[in-house]
C-alpha cells in the first residue's frame, strides 16, 4: 500500500510507501528523525525528496550488507533511474552520479582507482605532515583571536574561522591546490550540498568543479610536483593508469569528504563538550582522553547523516524483509551511532566515559572505508586539544537550541557556531 504519490523533480510521480520516514532537507530536527528512523526497524523504508529507499539503521546489519557484492555503486543497477522516473533533475543526484571515481564503482575498478589514494595517506605520510597541521591550528587560533577582538561583543563564528579553513588547508595541501583557491571551492561544495540551491545552479556548480579540476590535472601531467594529484595521474609501473576523468572524480570527491567530514567533527565534538562541562572538565584535567572524546563525538553525533546510495542487484533476503532488486539502499550513520544493540541503552547520551575503544562505524565499513579516515582523525587530535589549551574559557554565545544545521540531507553540519573564547 502506498501514500499518494509524491511529485519528482522530473515533474513525474514516484509511488512512496505508507508510513515511509521522511528525510528532512532543512534537517530541523535531527534528533528526531534519527529516533523515528531507528523505531521504524533495521530496514526502514524513508523518501528522499518524493524519492523512496531503504534506509540501513542497524551497525550489525550495516556491516552485513557493506560487504554483500550484491549492493553495488553502479547508478544504473537502481530501477527508478532506468526507467526514468529519477532523473539529473532530482536535487540529490549529483551525490550518486558524481562522475567516475573510487567512490562510484566496486570491485577490481575500485581497488585501483583507490590505491593510490590509499597510499598517499599511509600512516607514516600522515606523522610526516603533522607539522603542518599544528601550523595551520596554530595560524587559525590567531585568527580567531583577532576576529574576537575586532568584535563587538567579542563574538566570533567557530566554523568559518576555524573548523571550516582547517581542513580544507590540509586537504589542499595534499592535491597541491593553491590556497588562494579554497574560499572558492569552499562556496562552490556549500551550495552544492544545500537543499536550497536550484537544481539548475547545483548542475552548473559540479560543471564549473569539473572546469577547475581538469586544469588542475592538466597542469599538474604538464609538470608533476609533490602532491596527490600528481600521484593519481602517474601510473605505477607496469600499472594502468587513470583517465583524466577518473583523476577529475576522484579529486572532486576527495576534496568534499576530506574537508566537510572533520568539519562536522570537529564542530560537533566542540558542542558536546560545552554542552556537558562535567566531562569538559574531566578532558581538561586528563582524566578522559581526546581520543575518547573523538570516537564518542563520531558515533553519537556522526559528520555523516546518511550515505548515498547503493542498489541491490538481486533480491537480498534480510531477516524477514527482502531488498527487492533494484531498490536503493541509504546508509543512515546517524542512525547506526544511535543504535542501542550495539551500544547499549544509553546510546542518545553522550559519554566520553565509555570503554574504549567505542566500536562505531562512522567511516563505513568494507572496501569503501572512508579512505581519509585517519587524516580526519589526525586533524581533529590536534585542533581540539590545542583549541581548549589556547581558550580554556571558550563556551557557546548562543544557547544550544539556537545553534541552527546547513540545510543539508547527507552532512550533520552547522550553519555557523558563535562563541566567546575567554568565557
Amino acid at each position: 500500500m502506498t501514500c499518494p504519490h509524491a511529485a519528482a523533480a522530473n515533474g513525474t510521480t514516484v509511488a512512496v510507501p505508507t508510513g515511509a520516514v521522511v528525510i528532512d532537507p532543512l534537517v530541523q530536527d535531527l534528533d528526531g528523525e534519527t529516533a523515528r528512523l531507528r523505531d521504524a526497524g533495521p530496514l526502514a523504508r524513508i523518501e528522499l525528496l518524493g524519492v523512496p529507499a531503504l534506509a540501513v539503521t542497524r551497525h550489525a546489519l550495516a556491516r552485513q550488507l557493506l560487504v554483500d557484492p550484491r549492493l553495488v555503486k553502479d547508478l544504473d543497477a537502481w530501477d527508478l533511474w532506468r526507467r526514468g522516473e529519477v532523473t539529473h533533475e532530482w536535487p540529490l543526484i549529483g551525490m550518486i552520479d558524481a562522475g567516475r571515481s573510487m567512490f562510484t564503482v566496486d570491485g577490481a575498478e575500485h581497488r585501483r582507482l583507490r590505491s593510490k589514494t590509499s597510499q598517499a595517506l599511509t600512516p607514516r605520510r600522515l606523522e610526516e605532515i603533522r607539522p603542518d597541521i599544528e601550523r595551520f591550528t596554530a595560524e587559525l587560533l590567531d585568527a580567531l583571536a583577532e576576529q574576537a577582538a575586532r568584535s563587538e561583543d567579542g563574538v566570533v563564528d567557530l566554523k568559518s574561522v576555524f573548523a571550516q579553513p582547517l581542513p580544507m588547508r590540509v586537504v589542499g595541501m595534499l592535491m597541491g591546490v593553491d590556497e588562494a583557491e579554497h574560499p572558492m571551492l569552499l562556496s562552490r561544495y556549500k551550495a552544492f550540498f544545500s537543499m536550497l540551491t536550484p537544481q539548475e545552479e547545483r548542475l552548473a556548480l559540479l560543471a564549473e568543479l569539473d572546469v577547475f579540476y581538469t586544469a588542475l590535472v592538466r597542469e599538474r601531467t604538464a609538470h608533476p610536483a609533490d602532491d596527490l594529484t600528481s600521484a593519481l595521474i602517474l601510473a605505477d609501473e607496469g600499472g594502468e593508469p587513470l583517465t583524466e576523468e577518473e583523476v577529475v572524480g576522484n579529486l572532486k570527491a576527495m576534496v568534499a569528504a576530506g574537508h566537510e567530514t572533520t568539519i562536522g567533527l570537529v564542530l560537533n565534538a566542540v558542542r558536546a563538550l560545552l554542552t556537558h562541562p562535567d566531562q569538559l572538565r574531566r578532558v581538561l584535567d586528563g582524566e578522559i582522553s581526546w581520543e575518547n572524546v573523538i570516537e564518542e563525538t563520531l558515533r553519537w553525533d556522526t559528520p555523516t547523516t546518511h550515505l548515498l546510495m547503493r542498489f541491490a542487484t538481486e533480491d537480498i533476503q534480510v531477516g524477514d524483509v527482502t531488498i527487492p532488486r533494484g531498490e536503493g539502499v541509504v546508509i543512515s550513520y546517524r542512525a547506526i551511532g544511535r543504535d542501542t544493540e550495539q551500544h547499549g541503552a544509553d546510546a542518545d547520551a553522550f559519554d566520553c566515559g565509555r570503554p574504549a575503544p567505542i566500536r562505531h562505524m562512522t567511516f563505513g565499513h568494507g572496501p569503501h572505508i572512508c579512505p581519509g579516515a585517519a587524516l580526519s582523525r589526525v586533524e581533529a587530535q590536534i585542533a581540539l586539544p590545542a583549541l581548549f589549551a589556547r581558550f580554556p574559557k571558550l563556551r557557546a554565545a548562543v544557547p544550544d537550541e539556537d545553534v541552527t544545521k546547513l540545510p543539508v540531507m547527507t552532512q550533520n553540519d552547522m550553519a555557523a557556531f558563535p562563541v566567546l573564547l575567554n568565557g
